[in-house]
């Protein structure tokens, strides 16, 4: 018998993780990623850059999570990744750089509030922000494109996270 969201053994949690979106604007992919963020016991959202518009095409996506996991709307996120840092976040960003190391081979830290970045759907995490990570990882692909869709990515590293945290 397939179970339900009603009659799952499944364990509220929440961790210590904020995720923090670069110009992440499009409706889907924000609604997305309140749902996952919801599935994951994340503990807030920060969207960065350009304002969102919590209407009907998120609402729809995300399933009514928007109303019940915690996010604020912020316009620089150099000034957020720098007031995370301060205040002891481990700021890791989502990324493929020439530094960057491969998910499965990084150790989330247990010890302090993580501050995960994903970045703008076209361009990716900025140059600034990349500057002050404490760590940039990134997921190994092995197919032609060096790219995946945001919300796919941060399902894969809220999962690593999540899963190394438990």
């Amino acid at each position: 018998m397939q179970l339900t969201h009603y009659n799952t053994r499944f364990k509220t949690r929440n961790f210590p993780i904020t995720l923090v979106c670069d110009n992440v604007t499009n409706a889907p992919n924000v609604g997305s990623l309140f749902r996952i963020a919801d599935a994951f016991g994340v503990e807030k959202i920060i969207f960065c850059g350009e304002p969102i518009n919590i209407g009907r095409k998120v609402q729809k996506t995300s399933r009514a999570t928007e109303k019940v996991v915690n996010f604020e709307i912020k316009s620089s996120i150099n000034d957020v990744v720098k007031e995370l840092k301060d205040q002891g976040h481990h700021i890791i960003s989502l990324e493929i750089t020439s530094n960057s190391m491969p998910i499965n081979e990084f150790v989330f830290p247990n010890d302090q509030p993580i501050a995960l970045v994903i970045g703008d759907e076209n361009f990716g995490i900025s140059d600034a922000v990349l500057k002050l990570s404490n760590s940039i990882v990134h997921i190994n692909m092995f197919g032609q494109n060096s790219s995946m869709n945001v919300v796919q990515a941060t399902n894969i590293a809220l999962y690593e996270a999540t899963k190394q945290l438990l």
